[in-house]
């Protein structure tokens, strides 16, 4: 990575400073991820408060940044559709629950399993899908109702906005760290843009459309009008998913899809709201039956893996960062702890957010105080700032996940290919393609890990052999080397000839290792290949666990227990030395 993650000290200000810019981002993709998930904006923006703090205060990692992802939202937005918003919020509570089991049973340190070559592929395929949801940002409806991207005078302006953000992020620090560089630019960037509008166009202000430069206000505006249309038209308005049938109050024509775009006015919609509530006391209960059971625990289960695999990979990846270690485990069971407590208060769940995290540890956030910080500062913008945050503009928080996005980015794997195994740089370029290609980070790391675990078995599936030699007694003995498991089992096989061997032969495990079924069967088979010639198959310097797994072979096998190896573990030596040791130091 470039060097944008310096190595920072925690400190309370810092902490303080770079919690107020991650809220500031976070609004724009509550809000986005709220509508993608087919819910009110409010319970995007609630559910990052929630999320974000309980995890802030309960989680694995000082510093990381959690809150509604798109992940998650792409997960619910069928429950939604099909069940009804009812059966949301009982959904998001049980997959918390799942996740504090997974969490209680010490289950995150699964995250060890994960090679550097999926995690290389999954920070450059994140990198790009992030690089690619900012061009959302340069669009607006058009009359229609469809989506389009901005032309003419006002994508200039909004690329030299962006442009004019960059500079200060990369500028800044060389100059002073006093205030955190993504702050001080969306501050900037937000009055120019102010100035901007009220100078080139004095009737915007009551209009509020048709902006010269975009603000969040404007993107709340546009996500309304965008869905109002296509409620009318069928079209899809989300990007997810396949597009509706207009319903029989309406024909789908451009007359009523420009009206229902027209009833959305800045007055209707907006991120101003009161205090969040408990969710039975908005909205109706779902019949507490094993049948509601059944609809939300398969969702339920989704959530639960998807959320866990991008937290666990975004606590990893803000590790390598700070050169710091978070818990895998304590991240897990916070992560259920919010989304319990998070549906229960009508939130749509959620889980790490790898941009904000991001955006987080380059402003110098590196205590739970930043985390607990833009969660607070969240909720202050929805009860009392709500006006003044949708004035910001969208290039200015384009411009920040942009140098988020060259931060995060491996320029490195570039020029690993000559310098890596082949079958690793595979797997990175296939992590990477899949996560840009499907925008989904959670199967992109489970496919990673498969392949890399496919290439693994296939390479040491060719290194099993044995050398040949004889004892003092005549027998044969087949000295092992490799590992025996089910890609290497055929290939062990094929080193005997219970035909022509003599009467006696041994095969000595000292250098493998026997490691599942397929191993044993393996055995099992060759034993029985011996015992139909008359012969007597010895083994030997079988591991204790080899020994019993192996018990199962019964008489065809004959276990020389005399000629194995002890095996000891490292602290029992140590305990048994630390008397005589201590007799040496008092003499």
């Amino acid at each position: 990575m470039l060097n944008l993650f310096r190595s920072q000290k925690k400190n309370l200000k810092n902490d303080l400073l770079s919690g107020l810019t991650v809220a500031l981002a976070l609004v724009p993709e509550a809000v986005a991820f709220a509508f993608v998930a087919g819910v009110s904006p409010v319970i995007g923006l609630y559910s990052a408060f929630f999320i974000g703090l309980i995890t802030a205060v309960f989680g694995g990692r000082p510093g990381m940044i959690s809150g509604a992802t798109g992940a998650m939202a792409v997960v619910i937005v069928a429950l939604v559709a099909t069940q009804g918003i009812e059966y949301l919020f009982p959904a998001v509570m049980l997959c918390g629950v799942i996740q504090m089991l997974v969490g209680a049973g010490r289950l995150g340190m699964l995250i060890r399993m994960v090679p550097h070559s999926v995690v290389l592929g999954f920070v450059n395929g994140l990198a790009i899908v992030i690089f690619m949801a900012q061009f959302g940002s340069f669009q607006t409806v058009a009359d229609s109702g469809a989506m389009a991207y901005i032309r003419g005078p006002a994508l200039w302006i909004m690329l030299g906005l962006v442009a004019l953000t960059m500079a200060i992020i990369w500028l800044l620090p060389k100059l002073t760290r006093a205030v955190p560089a993504s702050l001080a630019a969306i501050l900037v960037v937000t009055g120019l843009s102010v100035a901007l509008n009220q100078q080139l166009d004095p009737g915007l202000a009551a209009r509020n459309q048709d902006r010269v430069v975009l603000t969040v206000g404007d993107m709340l505006l546009t996500k309304a009008r965008s869905i109002a249309a296509a409620e009318v038209t069928g079209a899809d308005a989300t990007g997810h998913g396949a597009a509706s049938t207009p319903t029989a109050a309406h024909d789908g024509s451009p007359e009523e899809a420009a009206a229902a775009m027209a009833a959305v006015t800045p007055d209707t919609v907006g991120l101003s709201a009161g205090l969040p509530r408990l969710f039975f006391l908005e909205y109706a209960l779902p019949p507490l039956t094993l049948g509601t059971l059944w609809i939300i625990l398969p969702f339920s289960i989704t959530l639960a893996a998807v959320g866990l695999i991008e937290s666990l990979m975004t606590l990893a990846l803000v590790d390598e960062i700070t050169e710091t270690r978070g818990s895998g485990n304590r991240e897990c069971f916070g992560q259920g702890l919010a989304n319990l407590v998070c549906g229960l208060f009508g939130g749509m769940g959620g889980c790490a957010m790898i941009g904000q995290s991001l955006i987080n540890v380059n402003s110098g956030g590196r205590g739970r105080l930043s985390g607990v910080t833009a969660a607070v500062c969240l909720l202050a913008f929805v009860l009392f700032l709500a006006p003044w945050i949708e004035m910001i503009p969208m290039a200015a928080l384009v411009g920040v996940m942009f140098m988020v996005v060259i931060g995060t980015f491996e320029w490195a794997s570039l020029r690993m290919m000559r310098k890596v195994p082949m079958a690793d740089y595979f797997v990175m370029l296939l992590v990477a393609g899949y996560t840009a290609v499907m925008h989904d980070l959670a199967s992109a790391v489970v496919l990673g890990v498969i392949a890399s675990a496919l290439v693994f078995a296939w390479q040491h599936a060719k290194h099993v052999g044995a050398d040949v030699k004889y004892n003092e007694f005549g027998s044969k003995v087949y000295q092992l080397h490799g590992p025996l498991f089910f890609a290497s089992a055929t290939s062990f096989k094929d080193l005997f000839d219970p035909k022509d061997d003599p009467q006696d032969v041994v095969i000595d495990f000292y250098y493998t290792r026997v490691y599942d079924q397929s191993g044993l069967e393996a055995i099992n088979s060759l034993a029985e290949k011996y015992e139909q010639q008359g012969k007597r198959l010895h083994l030997t310097h079988l591991s204790a666990e080899c020994r019993r797994l192996l018990d199962r072979a019964g008489n065809l096998v004959e276990v020389n227990v005399s000629e194995d190896p002890h095996y000891h573990v490292a602290t029992d030596r140590i305990a048994a030395y630390e008397p005589y040791e201590h007799e040496l130091t008092k003499a």
